[in-house]
């Protein structure tokens, strides 16, 4: 079989809307704040399980316990939302690979579904048992945790066996028997020890960050924000160092130890190590962690492109047929809408966590509030309108 052949013929003829570059990029800054809020998911559960388990005899965890129980679940809302562009970026130019991914798992990308949707329905059934001192609350929120995990390999499975066109043709066929089953599953454990590691610093540097956010609120003793701070430090360094083992290991692998991507990623692990064991401001250590995630995300990125131009196959290549009206679309709705609104969410919790007592919109929190709202209902009432002439137009 021409792998090659196969993977250009299977791209879509119609080519993209845009400049491909700009879809890889917008890819890599996406799958990094997704797989972010993936990770603070990982770390946070179990944090709060712990904390159910131990609420009855540690006043610290039983209120990291609550807290973190919150988190997970906003993080899981998060990443949901996040993690599909990516998928759609992905979709754009890697056409090919990951609808060949959808055929020979099918029936696991169908699960994928159901199992993330059980997950998120079993958290919030924790939560509440929780909340009750229920019994069973413990057993609840294992089992979201075993659904979440089981959920987080089967999207890395297919990401696996995307990039492994040799191998297509046997796990479709094996000895020449089509195989339609759709239960193909292909993990590569290194990697994913080494993604599912990092949850550890992500979630150590977020608890120093809660420290630092919580530290002027009322309600936080310094006895629990030495606890919480304690913990995020030993959480963070550990992880980091076995994070930095198994990444170490994994690129060996693949023979790209001296990569400059590579050295890039190890040097920002290790500033961010310095930074962790120095106590150093939490804000600027997270500004090296989204700089570290965004490396690791290209260099996933890299991995991709080399594998699939020994086959012919570059998204440099791609046909275009720029649709104006449509990239205009795009940009206003990610820049006016989304930034407008992340923006007013961002400061009204960043004010709101610097101040005592009850907190009151200023005018620069209230202007945002109402550009948001605003914004939202033009471009809602432009995307209709648009869509209705579209369709007279094509129709009529």
């Amino acid at each position: 079989m021409d792998i090659g052949l196969v993977l250009n013929t299977l791209r879509d003829p119609a080519g993209v809307p845009f400049y491909p570059i700009v879809f890889q990029a917008l890819y890599i800054l996406t799958w990094a704040l997704h797989i972010a809020f993936v990770l603070l998911a990982l770390g946070g559960i179990p944090l709060a399980l712990i904390g159910n388990a131990k609420k009855s005899i540690d006043d610290n965890w039983k209120k990291l316990g609550a807290h973190m129980t919150q988190v997970a679940k906003i993080s899981v809302s998060i990443l949901i939302v996040l993690g599909v562009a990516p998928l759609l970026f992905t979709q754009v130019i890697y056409d090919a690979n990951w609808y060949v991914t959808n055929t020979i798992s099918g029936l696991w990308v169908v699960a994928f579904i159901y199992i993330l949707i059980l997950a998120y329905s079993l958290w919030y059934w924790f939560y509440y048992a929780n909340k009750n001192n229920s019994p069973i609350a413990g057993l609840v929120g294992v089992v979201s945790l075993l659904a979440f995990v089981g959920a987080g390999v089967l999207m890395h499975a297919f990401a696996n066996e995307s990039i492994q066109p040799e191998q297509w043709m046997n796990w479709y066929a094996p000895n020449g028997v089509i195989d339609t089953s759709g239960t193909n599953l292909h993990i590569d454990i290194l990697r994913l020890a080494f993604m599912v590691s990092l949850s550890a610093p992500v979630t150590g540097i977020f608890l120093l960050n809660y420290v630092d956010y919580t530290s002027k609120c009322d309600g936080y003793t310094a006895t629990y924000l030495s606890f919480v701070k304690n913990l995020g430090k030993k959480i963070a360094t550990v992880g980091l160092l076995v994070s930095a083992v198994l990444f170490a290991v994994w690129v060996l692998t693949l023979n790209m130890l001296m990569n400059p991507l590579v050295i890039a990623i190890v040097v920002a692990v290790l500033v961010l190590l310095f930074m962790v064991i120095k106590e150093s401001n939490s804000y600027i250590t997270t500004l090296v962690l989204v700089v570290t995630a965004l490396l690791i995300s290209t260099l996933r990125e890299v991995i991709r492109m080399n594998i699939m131009s020994k086959y012919g196959y570059s998204i440099y290549d791609y046909p275009m047929n720029i649709d104006w009206p449509t990239v205009i679309m795009f940009l206003t709705t990610f820049v006016g809408v989304g930034f407008t609104a992340v923006g007013f969410m961002l400061t009204m919790a960043w004010r709101a966590g610097r101040t005592k007592g009850i907190y009151t919109a200023d005018a620069t929190v209230t202007k945002l509030a109402n550009a948001t709202v605003g914004i939202t209902i033009i471009w809602a009432l432009i995307f209709l309108l648009w869509g209705i002439i579209t369709v007279f137009k094509n129709t009529l």
